[in-house]
């Protein structure tokens, strides 16, 4: 079973910068597609970005793209996002989700999903 865990949300200005990470605290990952998405109060739930299994591919929203990065450490069970440039509207509860593929993953099919973790961008 997979068991994802989000962390490294938090308050920060805008012009700043986190880096969240998830962690699967079961079996490796490493044959996994993983991804990042975003939920704002009364909005849908949205793709950030996503990453290929061996970490050869990513897929950016044009919303982030040139301020945010995804990166994977299959060795540690571990995908990141670090998010610089933040800006009041990043403000959202951010999910870390996997899904069994070796194909690369822009849309919401995805099977596991982290409890979120929230990330406020002050102005």
């Amino acid at each position: 079973q997979v068991q994802l865990v989000e962390s490294g949300g938090g308050l920060v200005q805008a012009g700043g910068s986190l880096r969240l990470s998830c962690a699967d605290s079961g079996r490796t990952f490493s044959n996994y597609a993983m991804a990042w998405f975003r939920q704002a109060p009364g909005k849908e739930r949205d793709i950030v970005a996503a990453i290929l299994w061996s970490g050869g591919r990513t897929y950016y929203a044009d919303s982030v793209k040139g301020r945010f990065t995804i990166s994977r450490d299959n060795a540690k069970n571990t995908v990141y996002l670090q998010m610089n440039s933040l800006k009041p509207e990043d403000t959202a509860v951010y999910y870390c989700a996997a899904r069994r593929t070796y194909s690369l993953v822009t849309s919401k099919n995805y099977d596991y999903w982290g409890q979120g973790t929230q990330v406020t961008v002050s102005s």
